[in-house]
């Protein structure tokens, strides 16, 4: 990332296995399933688990994982993105709960209808899991494929939405 020296950072043990939450001044940078595809080296990071934003970040994934939680309120620090990865993330934030689209619906959405595969790319980076919910993209004819922290992952995250 950018600005690896303003990064804290906590561990926290989710239903679906070990979650990096890392924030900085300006808000949550990334939510991350440890060992996740794309997730940068945080051993440099200095570790805060009392951080009032972080725990604010585990309080809300907690909620949404019991079921009590369908929507995320949290600032977000987006800025380790190239442009067009930041564009393709905030659309990401305007798939509701319990719904997917398809990657190329999201393109289409963008006005880069031929840009489905750029559109995957960027889905596939994005460092915010779940509050970001780049689990709710689906490939051609719903399948679930493409997720930096496990099919396996996905697939229960949508469960948990009723959408599967």
């Amino acid at each position: 990332m950018k600005y690896e020296h303003t990064i804290r950072k906590a561990h926290w043990e989710g239903p679906l296995g070990t979650m990096i939450v890392a924030a900085s001044v300006r808000g949550i940078a990334g939510i991350w399933f440890e060992g996740q595809k794309h997730m940068p080296d945080h051993a440099a990071w200095r570790r805060a688990d009392d951080e009032p934003l972080i725990q604010q970040a585990i309080a809300q994934l907690r909620d949404y994982f019991e079921g009590r939680r369908t929507s995320f309120d949290l600032p977000l620090d987006l800025q380790v993105g190239t442009p067009f990865q930041q564009t393709v993330w905030r659309a990401l934030l305007a798939i509701p709960h319990g719904e997917i689209t398809s990657y190329g619906s999201l393109s289409r959405g963008l006005g880069a209808p031929s840009a489905a595969r750029a559109v995957g790319a960027a889905v596939g980076r994005n460092p915010v899991s779940i509050v970001v919910p780049c689990h709710r993209v689906l490939g051609t004819g719903g399948a679930l494929t493409g997720y930096a922290g496990g099919v396996h992952r996905k697939s229960a995250l949508l469960r948990l939405e009723g959408v599967l």
